[in-house]
């Protein structure tokens, strides 16, 4: 790919480090903290709760069939709601928007292993480098558009926004240990 087919992102100043302008569907899912599945959990059953509170408020004097779907359509709601919610809040730390000390330690760590494993840093794709850019362009920062349509980054690419040399310089560092602690035991 020419470095001229690239676009990178825009630089926007953040008081936390940026990891990733555009995170993997699954690597967001698994940097969520324990906090963002309770605000998912507290999201979902807002909706229901609220539902049965204006129900009791100002009874509709609906079937308990009609009732009962209308509860099965809350529930669904919510959940999705909530996942939304919980999706963003660790996409807010992936963009270094909120603290986001554990993700940079989680991220050094994958990309460092990686590294050392001769494994690609952001997956293997089977796109073209164009339509690789396409899809970074399209979906970076979408999570801020999230109340109007929920867009998930689901390709592999390398246009994330950050300089991935540090990833390469941990490694050898820590490669470098490995041989120095080698050769202090033979």
């Amino acid at each position: 790919m020419a470095e001229r087919d690239i676009i990178p992102p825009k630089h926007i100043e953040t008081e936390f480090p940026v990891i990733d302008t555009d995170p993997h569907f699954t690597r967001v899912l698994r940097y969520m903290r324990p906090a963002d599945y309770g605000v998912a959990a507290v999201t979902a059953a807002a909706g229901p709760a609220g539902f049965m509170l204006m129900e009791r408020m100002s009874p509709s004097q609906a079937s308990q069939a009609a009732l009962r779907s209308s509860m099965r359509l809350m529930g669904a709601i919510g959940l999705t709601a909530g996942f939304l919610r919980a999706y963003n809040k660790s996409s807010l730390r992936f963009w270094g928007w909120e603290e986001n000390a554990r993700e940079v330690e989680m991220d050094m760590r994958e990309m460092v292993d990686k590294v050392k494993n001769k494994e690609p840093l952001y997956g293997v794709s089977s796109l073209s480098p164009y339509m690789q850019g396409v899809a970074a362009r399209n979906s970076r920062y979408s999570q801020i558009f999230f109340h109007v349509i929920p867009w998930f980054n689901f390709v592999n690419h390398n246009q994330h926004g950050v300089d991935t040399l540090k990833y390469f310089r941990a490694a050898e560092e820590e490669l470098e240990a490995e041989a120095r602690t080698r050769e202090g035991r033979l």
